[in-house]
């Protein structure tokens, strides 16, 4: 079972790192925050990734034996929001039919996809020491952000991602020839796409947010329906789970100062129990809040169900 960490890159300490090592976590995932600024938080990290000293943190997570990872809500960085005034073709068409700068964009234009799949090459070329799996995915919000333009209506939110995504796979091929591309299974995308087919290196990436952390995953019916609905299309190979377990920013509603904070170890084994009975040997969570401010809040966080 490969087990990674997501947590915000500036709380990122040599701290953390060790915690991570120490408990058999293979993979060390950098996520930007989500939200209307994500793209913000795409550039601060980029900012980040320049300097000597971080760029030292990530070296010594390396020799600790992690890989590095990248997973972030990327549209509005790869199109650009400014772009909206001299270029509204670009942005998807919403409900009423007008076009709209917030969020995402349109999938059926030529130019818009041009312009996203650069800035992504761009993007993975900035990614210090990055696996090749990539993580760029659709901009955070729970319904509504599809383009509804004649030829985009004709095709679902998960439709309307694997495009994308399938897209995105041959363009980072250029840059990197062993590159995949998570599909992201969130909100309104839990349904697998029925029109397009991802090609052969998009992988699924299930993350349940609606999901009730109160009770084991393996007694909500509708997720298991989902599920299986998913890996019909996507298969198991490369099929990874991204959960909520340790994710304080999840428990303190995404507002700081963070919320003392306990994980359900019991619940957390039996729902890696149930992912590893459906074929997923590649588990996640968000650790998202624990950081520095944390510690000096409430102490060291417990993580110890990933051992």
């Amino acid at each position: 079972m490969i087990k990674r960490l997501l947590i915000h890159p500036e709380e990122l300490s040599k701290k953390w790192i060790d915690r991570m090592a120490d408990q058999g976590v293979d993979v060390l995932g950098l996520h930007p925050a989500g939200g209307e600024e994500s793209h913000i938080h795409i550039e601060r990290m980029i900012t980040l990734l320049k300097t000597d000293e971080y760029r030292r943190l990530l070296d010594y997570a390396v020799l600790r034996g992690l890989k590095i990872e990248y997973e972030m809500h990327a549209a509005s960085f790869l199109v650009k929001r400014e772009l909206f005034d001299d270029h509204p073709e670009y942005f998807r068409m919403d409900e009423t039919g007008a076009r709209t700068p917030k969020l995402n964009f349109c999938f059926s234009d030529p130019a818009a996809m041009e312009i996203a799949l650069l800035n992504a090459e761009k993007l993975a070329e900035s990614l210090y020491l990055s696996e090749p799996n990539y993580y760029f995915w659709l901009d955070d919000d729970a319904k509504g952000s599809g383009c509804k333009c004649e030829k985009c209506r004709e095709y679902s939110f998960s439709d309307q991602q694997l495009l994308f995504e399938n897209r995105l796979l041959k363009r980072l091929r250029r840059v990197c020839p062993d590159a995949s591309v998570s599909h992201l299974a969130y909100y309104q995308a839990m349904h697998p796409p029925k029109k397009i087919q991802p090609e052969e290196g998009v992988f699924l990436e299930y993350a349940p947010i609606e999901r009730d952390m109160k009770q084991t995953l393996r007694d909500q019916n509708a997720d298991k329906t989902h599920i299986a609905a998913l890996l019909n299309v996507f298969g198991c190979k490369n099929a990874r789970v991204l959960e909520y377990w340790y994710d304080n920013s999840y428990f303190s509603s995404w507002k700081k100062p963070p919320k003392p904070f306990r994980a359900d170890g019991e619940l957390i084994k039996n729902d890696i129990d149930f992912y590893a009975s459906l074929g997923f040997d590649n588990i996640a969570s968000f650790a998202c809040f624990l950081g520095e401010d944390y510690e000096a809040l409430y102490g060291e966080a417990d993580i110890s169900a990933f051992e």
